[in-house]
């Protein structure tokens, strides 16, 4: 059976941008084969300094996975930092992990740039990725284009590994999923939490309404027909509403006399519904203490199982067993 591998960042509230651009997907996979999830809250200390906040992310995002659709009964769902292993691979990998490699990491500059501490965490943050794969003879990685670079490093990784002391790790077949979409946030670029631009995924109704009426749009008069093509309110209406209401708001869009409020009003209630099923599901799992405790323990003692496994082939290459 194929094993597909991939994680979920815990360092904010997740947002519809996570749904439609990971979380949708992962559900999707469900149906393909063995699917490994995992929440990546080693990866989050390169950005939440805060141990109450960062335990508050972890759990409401295990949360929100469960709700919208993750079944552990079909997928291996834990807590990254409870395999210790993920590190213990990390730093193996480090030592043999090229720096000039890890230069060349677009996230890395990127994140940099706009202000994030430049620490060795952040530095190596491709090295644990590839630990994070490698650590479950994943055979496939479904990632966006903007994840693409960081696969590519983790086959680089692998290979050398193998190289260095013989045919030890699987080396993942990369899937740049068309699936995986951009989601646009409220300035227009792409959403995510470090730009402070999402509209997190279960927000009350009114603080909802708030934030997408607060969508950045241009001057273009009520009257005068408004640009489909860069229109965030339309990209976003496409990911919840039915295909007739989005050729409408295109229509509308094209013909003018229709005002953006109007169309950031219809935003909000096809968001408000697309997400009510799953709103119950999130309130019905908060009225069950425990449970999602006990479904990362049983998904981490399941990881471990695979993870050691590997790892006893890891420590008999390099010598450490």
């Amino acid at each position: 059976m194929t094993r597909i591998l991939t994680g979920i960042q815990p360092s904010g509230p997740l947002h519809i941008g996570n749904y439609f651009g990971a979380m949708r997907p992962i559900l999707n996979l469900q149906e393909r084969g063995e699917v490994i999830v995992f929440l990546a809250d080693l990866h989050a200390l390169t950005t939440v300094r805060d141990a109450p906040t960062l335990r508050e992310y972890s759990r409401n995002a295990a949360l929100d996975l469960l709700a919208c659709g993750l079944d552990p009964e079909r997928s291996l769902f834990f807590r990254q930092s409870d395999v210790p292993e993920h590190a213990e691979l990390m730093w193996i990998l480090a030592t043999l992990t090229p720096v000039g490699l890890l230069e060349r990491a677009h996230a890395y500059k990127d994140k940099v740039a706009r202000g994030l501490p430049a620490s060795a965490g952040l530095f190596t943050y491709p090295v644990l990725q590839a630990a994070d794969i490698l650590l479950y003879d994943a055979d496939v990685v479904p990632v966006g284009k903007d994840q693409k670079q960081h696969l590519e490093m983790s086959r680089d990784i692998a290979v050398k590994f193998n190289e260095a002391y013989g045919p030890t790790l699987k080396v993942p077949e990369p899937e740049i999923s068309e699936e995986v979409a951009t989601v646009p946030g409220l300035d227009g670029q792409k959403m995510s939490k470090s730009y402070g631009n999402t509209v997190e995924l279960f927000l009350e109704e009114k603080p909802l309404r708030k934030r997408i009426m607060s969508i950045v749009t241009d001057s273009t008069p009520l009257e005068a027909p408004k640009p489909t093509e860069s229109s965030t309110i339309l990209a976003l209406y496409r990911l919840v509403a039915s295909p007739e209401q989005v050729a409408q708001m295109a229509v509308d869009h094209a013909a003018g006399g229709v005002g953006y409020g109007d169309f950031k009003k219809r935003l909000f209630e096809a968001t408000w519904e697309h997400f009510a099923p799953m709103r119950a599901r999130r309130a019905a799992l908060l009225a069950e203490p425990g449970h999602v405790d006990e479904v990362l323990r049983h998904g981490a003692h399941r990881a471990r199982t695979i993870a050691q496994e590997v790892m006893e082939r890891v420590r008999a290459a390099v010598g450490l067993r």
